[in-house]
């Protein structure tokens, strides 16, 4: 072995990991300073530093920069979430920490941190070094080699796991070590919005690769497929190899890699003691001043979150939470396979029985499928049948059906849809643990593996491990999270609005989903061949216009056209890797003075219609029924908003022409069918006049006025006839931009009038509509001292950066605490109205089927021997969802398709 050993930290890897660790009870010192990050990550750093001993050391950042993958695929990590503020409070003192312990940060604008990592790796294991890549990221497989190795921190009370080329390898199921990116094209990565080929999980990817090699021959090959695979594969082949490329590590950053500055000298007590005294970290500050040898120190309890970080040692100073549950011992778990009727049957009435089990329905090959249930911790039975023999899981027909009996899964909504391709209905209460934790803290990640680690201190089994024990203990974990998380909801009530709202919600998105929506692939064809057309045609008259052909898609050389060659501006904007920035806000400014500008916008449209929408969604038309089906999902937008996805519908244009005519291709089912659309007119505007009780706003809209005409009155002073439509146009833009905390300066650029006039437009409407600006007063307030809003049902969102010293940050928590509560409250009245449709329908067992909802609009195959009654009750039902002070209006349309119905 060599004698240099170096290790490789990746930052923001343990730092998360911290932040994870703590989310539910924070760390706060007596200056009520949150040292979670901070704390976390040293005790991370110590267990290296004193267990391993490397000679040296470095710890790699990513930076604000975009990176060559952004440039690549512009929704690269588009998914993220807003970084949580103890991290953004805790990564400066992270850095602090550091460098106090004599340690170089590596970073470099334009890469990642694993891109660092990986390029030192190697230029270090040329040099004679054995490497340490510590991250508990697994996509850093790709980089080991017989001198660089995987080290994956303690965590959950489990073993540090160091993993070199034999371990990889088993772990992934693969050859050798390159071909993880492979794997990683093929699967995606959720987590960076890698999209990878859809339906393709670690399974069927090693398969593939093991007899193909790689994602290209794969592709070459795809003839051989059989069935969906091969369906898949010659749809999503380009972005299977766009994936890898994203997945793979750039190991030739132009970093140097000099050895002495690498070497660990160990700490500068005058410069750490100082941050250490001030994070109040005593215990660790004893065991690195004495090196390592802490005095009279405590053991942690085996539950504490320190034990997450593998470390043993804490008092009461440094180690103030404890989330006091049991850890879960999977040692204690039994696994039963049920392969005989009888067993099956026994098992039936059992859990007919019960007030409530856990279940899940998944595929595990082409043909072979496994049900799982669990109606007591430790305790598993389950199933595997095909699509040929669905003679054991018809046994379990009745009691899944059973309306007394409760049904809890983690995602049970992927449950309910593939028992409803088997012919299955699931009544009964449901308990879904994703939605109960978005309910508890909806500005996180909800994946299992983090609320096992919050609220079980218990880390799942990798993905290597054998499919049915990874499904069976998903059942075992989601029904001890019940409890834990039932709790936790009724603390900061919220059961109801799990009980009431979210969890029928549920049933109501799987029957949506299972119908799906006809797409008339003709009308999209036509429109492809127009929107190429419009496209080649603009393409040449901005080449003519440029006086020179280029890539207009490549920000880099429209900028040098625009701005080198051109000169459209005396100083263009520069992005931080110092390219011209060329985005659509930079272009829209210059549109009305360069007319090049318009027409680069005119073609991106173009070309976003064609390959987003109009190209795509044959692609995603089902084989089962010829319908697309979307993925409906409750448990992303912190505001309380569904979202879409494969394809997202949420994102279809509206505001353009080209945008607005992909919705004739949305088409009724059959002949005896129509298309209707039920859609809440400006009900955020009539939510925030009833939140405000603005007298004046109340008054209009239960006069039925137009409420920006009404507006425009006010503000600028006029009769109520003698408003132009330019008043008209500037009142909408107030009224809608004031509830989003639009400032002078924003209005001025909307409107493209003076900062002056912006800002005696918002004095004025602050003046004729007082209750709005009180409203917005008390929001603010209220979020400062208890750091979260509600909606109208109690949906909380936590905006604990409210505080914040820093003004930009506390600027956007305050425009959250006006809007948050107004658009979650517009979310959480179409959700009431959903529910009780479906309800409704089904008790009145009309033919007629809700089938999409695209944020206040709810869509509907509708029977045309039903075309009034049903159009009737739905605008009856949306109306009345919830009293508001403000009478709520709905617009319903009928037509052929969804353009004609909207």
């Amino acid at each position: 072995m060599s004698e240099k050993k170096l290790f490789l930290l990746d930052a923001y890897a343990l730092i998360y990991r911290a932040h994870f660790a703590f989310v539910k009870t924070p760390r706060i010192n007596s200056k009520g300073i949150n040292t979670s990050v901070p704390f976390g990550f040293t005790n991370t750093l110590l267990e290296v530093l004193f267990k391993q001993k490397p000679t040296h050391i470095g710890i790699a950042f990513d930076t604000s920069a975009p990176t060559f993958r952004d440039e690549i695929f512009t929704e690269y990590k588009a998914n993220r979430q807003e970084t949580p503020e103890d991290i953004r409070s805790g990564v400066p003192l992270v850095k602090e920490i550091i460098r106090g312990f004599n340690i170089p940060i590596l970073e470099l604008d334009g890469y990642e941190a694993d891109d660092v990592i990986g390029t030192i790796s190697k230029k270090a294991a040329a040099q004679g070094f054995e490497v340490y890549m510590m991250t508990p990221d697994k996509d850093y497989g790709q980089l080991v080699d017989k001198n660089v190795f995987l080290y994956k921190p303690a965590f959950l009370g489990n073993a540090v796991d160091i993993m070199g080329e034999k371990e990889i390898c088993e772990r992934w199921d693969i050859a050798n070590v390159s071909q993880v990116i492979e794997i990683l094209g093929l699967q995606g990565d959720s987590v960076d919005n890698i999209p990878g080929i859809p339906g393709f999980g670690p399974k069927t990817a090693a398969e593939l690769i093991k007899k193909y090699g790689n994602i290209e021959n794969i592709i070459a090959n795809a003839h051989e497929l059989k069935g969906k695979k091969k369906e898949l594969v010659e749809q999503y082949g380009e972005q299977a190899l766009l994936s890898k490329k994203l997945a793979t590590i750039f190991t030739e950053v132009p970093v140097e890699f000099n050895e002495e500055d690498l070497v660990y000298t160990g700490p500068d007590k005058e410069k750490l003691k100082p941050i250490f005294d001030h994070l109040e970290f005593k215990t660790l500050a004893a065991r690195v001043f004495t090196d390592g040898n802490a005095p009279a120190a405590i053991k942690a309890p085996e539950t504490s979150q320190l034990s997450m970080f593998g470390g043993g040692e804490a008092n009461a100073s440094d180690q103030s939470t404890n989330t006091g549950s049991q850890s879960f011992d999977a040692s204690k778990v039994t696994y039963k396979a049920l392969t005989r009727e009888d067993e099956c049957q026994n098992l039936a009435d059992k859990l007919s029985k019960q007030k409530e089990f856990s279940l899940e329905l998944s595929k595990e090959a082409d043909e072979k499928f496994l049900l799982v249930f669990s109606m007591q911790t430790g305790e598993v039975n389950y199933i595997q049948f095909t699509k040929a023999d669905t003679s054991l899981l018809n046994i379990f027909a009745e009691v899944l059906a059973n309306k007394a009996v409760g049904k809890i899964g983690y995602n049970i909504k992927a449950t309910l849809l593939a028992l409803k391709e088997f012919g299955l209905a699931v009544e009964g209460k449901l308990f879904d643990p994703m939605i109960a934790h978005y309910l508890i803290e909806p500005e996180i990640g909800h994946d299992l593996s983090l609320l096992s680690g919050q609220h079980l201190q218990y880390q799942l089994l990798e993905e290597s491990h054998n499919f049915t024990e990874r499904i069976s203990e998903r059942v075992d974990i989601s029904l001890q999270l019940k409890q834990k998380l039932q709790r936790e909801l009724e603390k900061r009530g919220h059961a109801r609005l799990m009980s009431d709202v979210e969890m029928p919600l549920l049933s109501v998105l799987a029957d949506m989903e299972f119908e799906g929506v006809k797409v008339d692939t003709a009308v999209l064809a036509k429109m492809s061949e127009e929107l190429r057309a419009a496209s080649e045609v603009v393409q040449s008259e901005i080449f003519k216009l440029a006086g020179t052909e280029f890539n207009i898609g490549s920000p880099k050389q429209l900028g040098e056209i625009l701005f080198d060659k051109m000169k459209l501006v005396d100083k263009a904007k520069k992005t931080k890797t110092g390219q011209y920035a060329t985005g659509e806000e930079v272009l829209a400014t210059l549109a009305d003075e360069h007319p090049i500008a318009k027409k680069i916008l005119d073609y991106r449209e173009y070309e976003k219609l064609r390959s987003t929408y109009v190209d795509a969604l044959p692609k995603l038309i089902s084989a089962r029924d010829g319908r697309i089906h979307t993925d409906y999902r409750q448990a992303v937008a912190a505001t309380g908003r569904l979202s879409s996805n494969n394809p997202n519908l949420q994102n279809i244009p509206i505001r353009t022409e080209k945008g607005r005519a992909i919705r004739k291709a949305f088409v009724a089912r059959d002949e005896n069918f129509l298309f209707m659309s039920a859609d809440y007119s400006q009900i955020e505007l009539r939510i925030a006049a009833s939140f405000a009780k603005d007298e004046t706003m109340i008054e209009a809209f239960k006069n039925k006025r137009d409420i920006h005409a009404t507006t425009a009155a006010k503000v600028f002073g006029v009769p109520l006839e003698q408003v132009t439509p330019d008043m008209r146009r500037k009142a909408k833009e107030v009224n809608f931009g004031i509830l989003y905390g639009s400032t002078a300066f924003g209005l001025s650029q909307n409107l493209g009038i003076s900062r002056t006039e912006a800002a005696e437009i918002i004095e004025s409407y602050f003046k004729e509509f007082p209750g709005i600006k009180r409203y917005m007063d008390q929001s603010i307030n209220t979020a400062r001292e208890k750091e979260y809003v509600e909606t109208i049902l109690g949906r909380r969102r936590y905006l604990r950066d409210i505080n914040s010293r820093n003004v930009t940050t506390r600027g956007f928590a305050e425009r959250n605490a006006i809007n948050a509560p107004i658009q979650g409250s517009a979310a959480d009245i179409i959700k009431i109205a959903m529910v009780n449709i479906q309800q409704w329908m089904k008790k009145e067992q009309v033919r007629s089927r809700m089938i999409m909802q695209v944020h206040d609009e709810l869509v509907f195959d509708l029977h045309k021997e039903e075309k009034d009654h049903v159009k009737e009750n739905v605008v009856r039902l949306m109306k009345h969802a919830i009293q508001l002070e403000v009478p709520m209006e709905v617009e319903a349309g009928v037509g052929l398709n969804w353009l004609e119905a909207h």
